[in-house]
Order: structure tokens, then sequence, then C-alpha cells
């Protein structure tokens, strides 16, 4: 989430410290930033975070925990001074679905474009500004976290809204022009006349849009279950800024703060009048307590605090506590609905005091827990694999067409799950069968170790799988001959000391690995582990390679003279050269060679490769040597 370092400052008051010292104490006490760029701070906010840090004031709020100071100003702590009016209803048909719904109306607004300073603060955080009213509420759900809705009075049939269940193959039109059929399973804002109004915590209507012409209108603020809220989005494959906060949970005690704070914004730059507001809430949000010892805490943490630390830390989270000699009973602000078991707490400790003050200590003996057969066995396979030549590569759980069809296809490529892995390992093969040349071997050899997928009776059945394949030159892409593979196969049942059932076709094999881990022995102790050489990364070209061929009669020169000859003539351009070829006559010896271009630069041309082949046969001619 981006914030604004002035929009900050608006609740930290003096107090606020630089966008640099805000990256430093959120990197090492909350969260990840992705960047700073001038006033704008990109926070990585965390799903368990979430609920009370997707806005300005949550991280306001945090960042005044960690220099132990106070907000100046705290929407969320003052009073509700909304009266309440009859003239608004609100409706909830299932309080799991939508947990609570407030409504407030307004008379006499005017709409028009937003003043400066609130465009501004908008676009910096790629906001599109809209018009006063709609600028508003993205306003108030920017600095509290709270979405909210604005309707236009006149276009409703009455001052009712509700929360109800789409009818299955119900569609609505959103604000964006984007018609969607709905489901029975995803909820929606209704008219009183059970008109649709939006889609409900994802995305508002269009029949009830506020234009130029509104003067009068609804606002609407609700809290929806957040799973309910996901799965629709996900299905609708419709994610909005609504529906990312809706997902994470945020309290339904935000509700009535929001409204107020989203009416008196469109009061002072729209005009109006608050006629009031309504409210339905029917299960409260209850407090939640718990305990937290002092000596647990410091036995997680590796720590030594003092009740009086973690006191101190307590107060300035916000929480609510009482004290039994090192023990806490602790009650989390409303806001944070992240906070429920010791654990928490503890965490929560942690981090504001300092995971750097948490001393290194390496334990003194070490008790190895049960070796894993999966992990153990894997091993060996891959280690006798790579052994032989084979790499290892992880290809996709998805196809385009098998057996197992999903849901909520992540791509119209990627509807199915893979029940096999020699398709993708022969479509490796395929793929790489073209570089054989560049990298300098005469056949490519893969293995995957992966989950596969099956039907089974009224379930999805899935099994660990390990799937090798070979492609030579002599093969290319039609290959009948099995014995690379089959020698692969025996290398593995010597290692493993079993006979391999195994499916094999074109120079492709798979095995079901879960079926042998059941017949394999427990093993007692891990392999020693073997250091690797050290290497040096060297960044490949993107851009294609080229081959030249070059066969040379010689007398009485061996093929690495030959060889340095044309390495020497052929220059920097060169990546690779090989000897694929050789047989002697009449007293001479012919030696063919394939020599291998590529550019870092751009891809290569005939015109930059035939200058450099001309120039290696009159040297070659030079030598006395007769190109064939």
């Amino acid at each position: 989430m981006k914030v604004l370092h002035e929009w900050i400052a608006e609740y930290l008051g003096e107090k606020t410290p630089t966008p640099e010292k805000i990256e430093e104490l959120l990197t090492f006490h909350a969260f990840e930033i992705e960047g700073v760029e001038g006033d704008v701070i990109d926070v990585d906010v965390l799903p368990n975070r979430s609920s009370d840090c997707l806005c300005h004031r949550g991280i306001a709020r945090e960042l005044a925990a960690l220099l132990d100071t106070k907000l100046v100003k705290d929407p969320l702590r003052e009073e509700i001074t909304l009266s309440e009016t009859d003239t608004v209803e609100a409706r909830i048909t299932d309080e799991k679905g939508c947990r609570r719904m407030g409504l407030v109306r307004m008379e006499g607004v005017e709409i028009k474009e937003s003043p400066e300073w609130l465009k501004k603060r908008l676009e910096a955080l790629g906001q599109r500004s809209i018009n006063n009213v709609v600028d508003a509420t993205n306003y108030v759900m920017l600095s509290l976290g709270q979405p909210l809705h604005a309707y236009d009075g006149s276009k409703l049939s009455g001052g009712s809204l509700g929360v109800r269940y789409a009818l299955e193959g119900e569609k609505i039109v959103t604000l964006s022009d984007d018609e969607y059929e709905l489901s029975s399973d995803i909820q929606v804002i209704e008219d009183a006349d059970g008109t649709a109004l939006g889609i409900a915590g994802i995305k508002g209507g269009k029949h009830a849009e506020v234009d130029t012409n509104t003067t009068d209108i609804i606002l609407e603020a609700a809290n929806f279950d957040p799973v309910i809220t996901r799965k629709a989005s996900q299905k609708l494959r419709l994610q909005t800024d609504a529906s990312k906060r809706f997902e994470n949970n945020p309290s339904p005690e935000l509700i009535p703060y929001a409204l107020q704070e989203t009416a008196n914004l469109i009061k002072e730059i729209a005009g109006g009048e608050i006629i009031g507001w309504t409210d339905t809430y029917p299960v409260k949000q209850e407090e939640v307590s718990t305990t937290l010892s002092v000596e647990r805490a410091n036995r997680l943490l590796g720590l030594s605090l003092t009740t009086d630390d973690v006191a101190g830390i307590l107060s300035r989270l916000g929480i609510a506590y009482t004290q039994d000699g090192d023990t806490f009973s602790v009650t989390s602000p409303w806001e944070r609905t992240d906070l429920h078991i010791e654990e928490d707490y503890i965490e929560e400790v942690g981090r504001v005091y300092g995971y750097n003050h948490v001393e290194s200590v390496v334990p003194e003996k070490t008790a190895l827990a049960e070796v894993n057969p999966r992990q153990y066995y894997s091993e060996k396979i891959r280690k006798t694999l790579l052994d032989l030549g084979f790499s290892e590569v992880i290809t996709s759980s998805f196809r385009k067409k098998d057996k197992v069809k999903l849901l909520n296809a992540l791509a119209s490529d990627k509807g199915y799950l893979r029940s096999t892995l020699s398709k993708n390992i022969t479509e490796a093969l395929d793929k790489n069968m073209p570089y054989v040349d560049l990298i300098g071997t005469q056949d490519v050899r893969v293995f995957e170790v992966g989950t596969v997928f099956e039907k089974g009776d009224g379930t999805v059945e899935e099994h660990f799988a390990l799937s090798w394949g070979v492609r030579t030159k002599q093969t290319g892409y039609t290959p009948k001959d099995d014995t690379p593979v089959q020698e692969a196969q025996k290398a593995l049942e010597e290692v493993l000391g079993v006979e391999l059932k195994v499916s094999m076709e074109k120079g492709v094999a798979e095995m079901d690995l879960s079926a042998l881990l059941s017949k394999l022995p427990q093993p007692e102790a891990y392999e020693p582990f073997e250091k690797t050489p050290d290497v040096t990364y060297k960044p490949f070209s993107v851009y294609p390679h080229v081959s030249r061929d070059i066969a040379l009669w010689t007398e009485g020169v061996s093929a690495d003279d030959v060889e340095e000859v044309l390495r020497s003539e052929a220059g920097d351009l060169l990546v690779r050269i090989s000897l694929f070829d050789e047989f002697s006559k009449d007293g001479k010896t012919s030696y063919a060679f394939r020599l291998v271009f590529q550019s870092t630069e751009g891809t290569l041309t005939d015109e930059e490769v035939n200058p450099i082949m001309e120039r290696i046969n009159v040297v070659a001619a030079e030598k006395g040597w007769e190109v064939r």
C-alpha cells in the first residue's frame, strides 16, 4: 500500500519522522518497504496486519507505537455525533455474510470537481479523481481502511438499502460499464424494490450512480464476511480496493467513524445537510482477551524482558491490560482483529522491542527429527540423475487440457491439473533441443519430481511422481531409442536397491514415486552433505545463437592445433566450438568443427557472421588446410 508522508504527518504531528526514517522503523519492526519515492512510501502490508494497516491511520498508529508517542489526531477515538434518522433503513438478511451496515442520508449536495488538495493526494496514490462525493469515499477508505459507497437518493425506490444473496444468473452492470452474471453465493446491495445496486464488498453498480445531477445521497458502509467476499472476488475475477480490505477482516466497529468522517468531508467540499444515520448491527464484535506470561515470552523470543518492559510495550500498542505478577490479562484494541492468542501478543512484544536484540545461541546438543523418507529418497534420486548429466526442471502443475478441471482457471491455457509429468518433460525436451549446440552437448537430459492429480470417486487424488527423458541429435524430435532412459533406470534401481515399475515411451519415462516410497525401508539418517564447488554466475544472452560448420583436410596437425587457430580467428562472438567428426585418408586427416556464435547485445545476422567465416577460410588456406 502506498502512503503519503504529509498525510501521515496529519496524524503524528511534529514528531513525524522523515520518509527515510519511516522506512527504517517499519522495516525493522513491522513491514517490508517496496520503495520510497519522494513523499510516497510503498509499504508491503502482509495479510495478518491488513485488517488495520491498509490505511494511513493504521500506518501512523504503528509508527506512534514504535516512536513511543501519541497520535495528535485519531478519528477512531473521537465521539460519534451523528444523529439518528428514520428516513433510511439498513436491512441484513444474513448476519454472517454482512455483520453490520450503516447508512447516512445527506441532502442538498453539489456534485463538482474535488478541491485541488484532494485530487493531488488521490492521484499521488494512483487513484483517479471522479467527483467530490466519490473522491470523499475513496479518501476516507485510504485514510481509515473502511470502504464506502455513495448512492444517488433520487434514483432509489425508497430510503431502504439491504444486503442479500444474488439470484442464480442475476446480472448487474458495474460503474465501469462491465456486466457480470452472478450466482447465489455472491452478495449484492439491493434497493427497497429488490433491484441489485452493487456487488457487496466489491464494486458498485450503475443503477444509482452519483452524477452531476445528484443532490441527495445515501452513504453506505458495511462489514462483509471475508471468506464470502474473497470467493466472490475470485469467482468474478474482480479484485478491487474494497474487496482487498474486506477479505482481510476489518473490524465492524469502523463503520460509524468512517461514515462520520465521510459525511463531514462531503459537507465541507460539496455542501449539503447531514440528515442523520441508521445502523444495523445484529451481533456486536466481542472483546478478545487472553493472558500473556513474561516468562513464556522470554522463552519463545530468547530475551530477558522485565514486566516493566512488557507493560510499556503493551501501553504503546494501545493494548488494555491488568497485571498479576509476571502475567498480564490483555485485551486488544477493537481495530486489531488479528490479536487472539498469547503467541500473537508475544510477537507484538518481540517486534516492537526489536528482534535485533535477540542474540544468537548455538545449542549444545541437537536432537534430529525422524528422517523424512520422501525427502531422503528424492534427494538420492536427484543426485543419481544429476551425476548422469540430467538437469532438474520444475514445470507448471496446470495444463490446457487434462482430466481434473479447475472451477476457477488461472488462464485459458491453465484450466486443468496435470495427471502426468511425462507430457511436461516431453515439452521441455522439445523446447531445449535446439540449444544443444549452444550448450555443447550431444543430447538434452531432464527430470522432474512433482505431484500429479487424478480423478477419484468424487474426489481428486494425487501422488508423487518422477519423470525423466532424453533427446539426442540422432533421434531428434521423434525418438525411438529408449537406451539412455533405460540406463538411468538401471542406475536408480542400483542406488535404491529395488526394481522400478516404469512406463516408458519415446525417450520419456515416468513412475509413481509415492507407491515406491511405501516399499522402501525407513532411512535412519540423512546422507552427509557434500559442498558443491564454488562457481561464478555469468549472465546468459537472451538473443538467438548462430551455428556454422567447417571441415578441413589437414596434414601433420592435431585437432587441438586446428581448434586453437579457429578460436583465435573467430573473435569474441564465438561462444562454443566442438569437434564432431574426424577421419583419416591417404595420409591426411579431416576435422569437422561446429562453431556457435552469439551476441549479448542483439540478434546476429549473416552480415556479421559471414565475414568471420570468410576470414577463417583465408587463414585455413594460408595454413595449407583444404576446406571441404
